[in-house]
């Protein structure tokens, strides 16, 4: 197995831990604005995923994605596996060749814009999409324009996210099973937003682990002034 392949199986498998010890958890949010299913369907799911990585025959990281993406869809109930795994899968392309700086961009980038179009959602519409968005915002602002490590930018991201799902709790659900609350949705935080933090989260503990490093104090204050000039930075303004 490559050493990219074996970066995401240990990821997967990391995941599915968190996700099946926060399984109460995720089922109590769900349960004030959803159906209660969020913690059982992803709990399930990435269990089954974590299996079918581990029985891939020296994958890399792209077959391993696809592989994690398509059991995400098959086992995850309600929207959550077009969501998670159907985002999965698209995503997974840009992991051709392996991981690098460049194409864990791009994988981010692609992953997010296909939750927003799978779920037809932007930031403040109580969704996971307000922990994804800031998160994947600082992941490419901390390596284009920053200039930071991954393992620093994915720290940053974290931290973005879990901002981001605070966000999620004094705003009005606008998508989704909670939209129907209309404002009783106000208050509530969002189940989608929380498990998206929890998979960041054990994402970075795995990269700090396979680097030997201690994983870095996630902070998504950015080190660095802007420029007048965007572009001098690295990054359009169209990007």
């Amino acid at each position: 197995m490559s050493d990219d392949g074996a970066a995401v199986v240990a990821a997967v498998e990391a995941v599915a831990e968190r996700i099946e010890a926060e399984r109460d958890h995720l089922t109590q949010l769900d349960s004030a604005i959803g159906d209660a299913d969020h913690g059982g369907n992803m709990a399930r799911g990435w269990a089954r995923a974590a299996d079918a990585a581990r029985d891939l025959d020296d994958p890399d990281a792209e077959t391993v994605a696809k592989t994690v993406g398509k059991t995400l869809m098959a086992e995850v109930g309600g929207a959550s596996g077009p969501l998670f795994g159907g985002s999965l899968v698209f995503a997974a392309g840009e992991l051709d060749g392996g991981i690098s700086h460049e194409t864990a961009v791009a994988f981010a980038e692609t992953y997010l814009e296909k939750v927003e179009d799978r779920g037809d959602a932007r930031v403040g519409d109580q969704t996971m999409v307000d922990a994804l968005t800031p998160a994947v915002h600082t992941f490419k602002k901390s390596i284009e324009a920053d200039d930071l490590p991954p393992i620093e930018a994915l720290a940053k991201a974290v931290d973005a996210a879990e901002r981001g799902v605070a966000f999620t709790v004094p705003i009005r659900a606008r998508k989704g099973r909670a939209s129907y609350l209309g404002w009783r949705s106000v208050g509530h935080q969002d189940p989608g937003a929380t498990s998206t933090l929890f998979i960041l989260e054990e994402l970075l503990a795995v990269a700090a682990d396979r680097l030997g490093v201690d994983a870095p104090e996630p902070d998504a204050a950015s080190p660095t002034i802007p420029d007048e000039d965007p572009d001098d930075a690295g990054v359009s303004e169209g990007d």
